[in-house]
């Protein structure tokens, strides 16, 4: 089995966890250095992405993680991974060489490089209180770079359709060109996705990790210099920069080189390592005690948030005892007063930390595996129960839930959930055009999982989101709507519908029609699912992006015929995630295709999502053309050119 480059040294404080020593008794909460946002007050998940299959188009085009010669698939003897992922909720698998599951079905893998698996993952996220994500990044200058590149990419389209947050989690490990190539790398590639609405922020900051600075082993081999150099670099580049640091961070012991707190209080949060330190509840009662008390005595005063591990344990050397391990970290880390924590990890099925959805029991796992199934211990747990542990953690340190050393998260439901969830509250308009209508609403819970939510109009289901906002689109002018939104859980138990809201669409822009609309468009690029076609589609949830980075593009529709035309309607997603920003573009025609004169010069242009996110360009005088081309070269809120509705009228 292949070592994960996350393993680290071993800690000689284990024999001392094994101990038991009494806990400290009426700890007080500690304030938060920081008020909540995106990563204070909240549950952050590790998330790896690296795992990729042959044959599934990834550059890296190998067995990326799975086993220990990428070129081969994996095998008994020859796997990288130490427990097996349960399929079922995935479209797509890629066969291993292991013998079947043991309920015949073949032993598939699934593969990070499909979105469709990363939606699935985000889905899970969403589905069970896991706030944001810590998209890990290794060095990206060898072999593995392109395939991570697209994994970001892939991870930004997820945490946008889902709802949840993300940041980049840079880890050094064995990176030694890292001081000047972590800065290149961020400049020219990952700062452009501080922009997506979905990337995460502290304090109205980015938010950046950085991984292994300060650990005694030869794969960071650092000084104190060079590390105070990145960190406040990323600092003076305007992010809030987290240090995920060795568990004795503050004594300069064990996994610490010596020399380094500095460095460690230069970070603007603070986050130890646990994997590895902890196998039974009494090690993680002696870390409580002499670890996570004096790391919040050590950081409050200075203003340093604190953001400590919670494992669910090795479940290859049968450390989870069904998740008495996790809930007792949660408890400890709520009653020490601590506001945000840091799962390591969601999709670790290397080390077998993962919260992921696991083989429940030897039915779901290949017969030859030899590996441990979720009910190792001999007590039944469902695929999806770290998921759902972990959510009930969440819950409690947020004080959702009463505070309790008893784990209450049942281990597998008897019976199928019939329990429904709340009706959605707050149903409200946000903004209307001549066909379109923008809804949000607050949030559903349920005993297990919101699924998904359903927009109804007139009693007809017109449309499904996994997010709290949704845009009806294809209707008529001036015209009177009414709708409900419901909420529904995985078993397909639906909500009561919510409030009813009435709505009048506007009147089409001085009688005129939308000469774009369903037209053919072109374009000079696009990126990943954004394609010119989506910008004349009709639907303002959908929208066209530029290759990033690459100023200047262009997008063009062609209305068929030379037609007049005196003005243009632009928009965005109407969803208020996407924030106020400017586009400067000129507008060019043609009545050939081929020969473009200007119509509008140069100009930037504003979109506000309290105000529709629209833009309308009003031609000084009349243009007779069959090609109206936009001219992008510049946008203040992301690193490329956006288009979510291009309408061209007569008047």
């Amino acid at each position: 089995m292949g070592v994960s480059r996350r393993s680290v040294i071993a800690t000689s404080l284990a024999g001392a966890a094994a101990t038991g020593l009494p806990l400290a008794a009426g700890a007080a909460p500690a304030a938060a250095a920081s008020p909540p946002g995106d990563v204070v007050g909240k549950v952050t998940v590790g998330y790896q992405g690296w795992f990729a299959c042959i044959g599934d188009g990834a550059p890296i085009n190998g067995w990326w993680h799975y086993s220990p010669n990428w070129s081969q698939s994996p095998a008994p003897g020859a796997c990288s991974i130490t427990c097996w992922p349960d399929m079922r909720d995935f479209t797509r698998g890629y066969r291993s060489n292991f013998a079947n599951l043991g309920n015949g079905q073949p032993a598939n893998l699934f593969s990070s490089y499909d979105q469709q698996t990363v939606d699935t993952h985000f889905r899970w996220m969403q589905q069970n209180g896991q706030d944001t994500a810590a998209l890990q990044r290794f060095n990206p200058f060898g072999g593995e770079g392109p395939t991570r590149d697209a994994m970001a990419a892939k991870v930004r389209q997820s945490a946008e359709a889902y709802g949840r947050k993300f940041y980049i989690m840079y880890d050094v490990t064995w990176w030694l060109n890292m001081q000047s190539e972590i800065k290149t790398d961020w400049t020219t590639k990952m700062a452009a996705y501080t922009s997506s609405p979905a990337y995460a922020r502290q304090n109205g900051k980015p938010v950046v990790c950085i991984w292994g600075f300060g650990f005694n082993d030869d794969g960071r081999p650092f000084q104190p210099a060079a590390c105070l150099d990145v960190i406040n670099w990323f600092k003076n580049q305007g992010c809030y920069v987290i240090g995920g640091v060795p568990t004795h961070w503050r004594l300069g012991t064990d996994d610490s080189r010596p020399g380094f707190i500095d460095v460690y209080h230069a970070f603007n949060m603070i986050s130890p390592w646990m994997v590895g330190r902890i196998s039974d509840n009494n090690g993680a009662d002696w870390f409580y005690q002499n670890r996570v008390l004096p790391d919040l005595a050590d950081l409050d005063p200075r203003g340093i948030d604190y953001q400590p591990c919670i494992i669910p344990g090795d479940l290859a050397a049968g450390h989870r005892r069904h998740g008495e391990l996790m809930w007792r970290q949660f408890y400890n880390h709520t009653r020490a007063g601590v506001q945000s924590v840091y799962i390591s990890m969601f999709d670790e099925f290397n080390e077998g930390n993962q919260i992921a959805k696991t083989a429940e029991s030897a039915a779901f796992q290949p017969t030859n595996s030899g590996m441990r199934a979720l009910d190792e211990d001999g007590t039944p747990c469902s695929a999806d129960y770290y998921l759902r542990l972990t959510n009930d953690g969440g819950r409690m340190l947020k004080g959702q839930v009463a505070l309790t050393a008893t784990r209450f998260t049942p281990t597998f439901p008897t019976g199928p959930d019939a329990t429904a969830p709340s009706v959605p509250g707050n149903l409200r308009v946000t903004g209307t055009t001549d066909t379109t209508v923008a809804l949000a609403w607050d949030a559903s819970t349920d005993n297990v999982g919101i699924a998904g939510y359903r927009v109804s109009r007139g009693g007809t289901v017109v449309g499904t989101t996994g997010m709290l906002a949704f845009t009806v689109t294809g209707l008529t002018a001036s015209t009177a709507y009414q709708f409900t939104v419901a909420a529904f859980d995985a078993a397909g138990n639906g909500s009561n519908p919510s409030n009813i809201v009435n709505v009048t669409t506007a009147s089409p822009p001085n009688g005129t029609v939308n000469l774009a609309a369903g037209r053919p468009t072109a374009e000079s690029s696009h990126t990943q699912v954004y394609g010119s076609g989506n910008a004349t589609d009709g639907n303002t949830n959908t929208y066209w992006e530029s290759a990033n980075n690459a100023f200047p593009q262009w997008l063009q529709v062609d209305l068929g015929s030379a037609v007049a035309t005196k003005r243009i309607v632009l928009t965005l997603p109407p969803s208020s995630a996407w924030g106020t920003r400017t586009q400067t573009l000129s507008v060019t025609g043609s009545t050939d295709g081929g020969s473009f004169t200007t119509i509008v010069g140069s100009a930037g242009y504003t979109f506000n999502p309290a105000t529709g996110n629209t833009a309308t360009i009003v031609f000084t005088n009349s243009a007779t053309v069959r090609y109206l081309r936009l001219n992008f070269t510049a946008n203040t809120g992301w690193p490329a050119g956006q288009v979510s509705e291009f309408r061209v009228y007569n008047a």
